[in-house]
């Protein structure tokens, strides 16, 4: 991971399908590099099943990898969840052009061999701030997921629990063990 020089928001849109995988954090380009295999089908395992019971409850839309969120201004932070969830009612009639703009309602991190508990941890504060309501930490080495909210709950589930909605996505259930089959 490398940065470069402060840059605006509008700046790092323009520039984004030149530059590759980053996110722009308080001004700062940050460089990401691509995500390994794992990872790729453990966003895939979350993703399918949040997606199809979003679209049948018409709840609103789960974006993909590489969606940027921004988060803040003045300094611009535009963050990658690799999976997010943006309720109905936040969602303009028109379709949005670039980032969105605000935390996505649930963002998922799932958590590469390179990266530092420090780094990880403030990404997560960076989405409750924002506004997001919920973040699920996806731990491959562990097998675990954490789940952070917007009330400062924190809590761990193993293969044996199962990963619900909260009041953010009432209904939805998968079990622990699913993510990582």
């Amino acid at each position: 991971m490398s940065t470069t020089g402060q840059i605006t928001t509008a700046q790092h849109l323009a520039q984004a399908t030149d530059l590759g995988r980053c996110e722009l954090i308080r001004g700062e380009l940050v460089m990401m590099t691509p995500a390994g295999f794992e990872h790729g089908c453990i966003v895939v395992a979350i993703t399918s099943p949040l997606g199809h019971f979003v679209k049948q409850n018409a709840l609103g839309r789960v974006t993909g990898a590489e969606t940027g969120f921004q988060i803040s201004s003045n300094p611009d932070t535009v963050r990658a969840p690799d999976v997010g969830f943006v309720c109905r009612r936040r969602i303009p009639d028109t379709p949005v052009k670039g980032f969105f703009v605000g935390a996505p309602d649930l963002a998922v991190e799932v958590l590469s061999p390179g990266d530092r508990a420090g780094n990880v941890l403030a990404k997560v504060q960076d989405w409750l701030r924002a506004g997001c309501r919920i973040v699920w930490l996806v731990d491959p080495a562990t097998q675990t997921v954490s789940v952070y909210d917007d009330k400062n709950r924190t809590v761990a589930l193993d293969k044996s629990d199962e990963l619900t909605g909260d009041d953010v996505l009432p209904g939805f259930r998968m079990s622990v063990a699913e993510i990582f089959a």
